[in-house]
C-alpha cells in the first residue's frame, strides 16, 4: 500500500456527540496508513431543491459537492430511522448526484457502516443506502458487512472505544483499506 487515499467520511446524525460520529473519529483513527478520513459536514445543506441549483447554486451545496469530488473514496457512518437513511443524509446524497450526469459520487470507492443502540444495528439503514449507492456508481465494499448494535455500549463515559468494540471496526477499516487500494488500482 504505497498511496494515501484521502476518504470523505459522511456521518448521517447531525448530533455532535452522536454515536456514530464517534464510530467515524474511532474508525480514523484505527484508519490502516493508506486512508486519511475526513468528515464533511451536512448540517448546513438546504433541502436539495432544483430550482435553486441552477447557475449560482448554494454555498453549502458547491462546498460539499468539492469536497466529495475531491476524496478518492466515501465512508458513510449513518444510524437508522424509520428503517431507512436520516433525511439529511438522504439529502447530502441528492445534493451530491446533481446536477446530473455531475454526480460527485461517481465511481468512488464505498463503505457504509449502520450504528444503533438498536439489536439489528441499522439493517434497514445500510441496506437503502445501498440501494442508492449502486444507482450513483459507488461501488460499495460488500464484506465485511457492518451493523453495530447495542452501540449505546460502545464508548464509555470519557468517549473511550470499548476494547469490544474495537476488534470490529478495526477489521472493518482495514479490509475497506484493502477495498479502496484494489479499486483505485483498477
Amino acid at each position: 500500500m504505497s498511496n494515501v487515499y484521502t476518504i470523505a467520511v459522511v456521518v448521517g446524525s447531525l448530533r455532535k456527540e452522536s454515536i456514530n460520529r464517534k464510530v467515524a473519529k474511532a474508525l480514523a483513527d484505527l484508519a490502516p496508513a493508506n486512508l486519511k478520513l475526513n468528515i464533511v459536514e451536512i448540517g448546513d445543506l438546504p433541502l436539495y431543491n432544483e430550482d435553486i441549483d441552477g447557475a449560482s447554486p448554494p454555498a453549502a451545496y458547491s462546498t460539499f459537492r468539492q469536497q466529495v469530488s475531491s476524496s478518492d473514496a466515501v465512508l458513510f457512518v449513518t444510524p437508522e430511522y424509520n428503517r431507512s437513511v436520516p433525511a439529511p443524509l438522504k439529502n447530502a446524497i441528492d445534493v451530491g448526484s446533481r446536477p446530473y450526469g455531475k454526480s460527485a459520487w461517481n465511481d468512488k470507492p464505498g463503505a457504509v457502516i449502520s450504528v444503533s443502540p438498536g439489536a439489528i444495528g441499522g439493517f434497514g439503514a445500510n441496506h437503502h443506502l445501498r440501494q442508492s449507492m449502486v444507482f450513483l456508481n459507488v461501488p460499495c465494499m460488500q464484506q465485511p458487512e457492518a451493523y453495530l448494535g447495542g452501540a449505546g455500549s460502545a464508548f464509555d463515559e470519557a468517549g473511550k472505544l470499548s476494547d469490544a468494540v474495537k476488534p470490529f471496526l478495526q477489521s472493518f477499516i482495514n479490509a475497506y483499506g484493502q477495498w479502496v487500494e484494489q479499486h483505485k488500482k483498477m
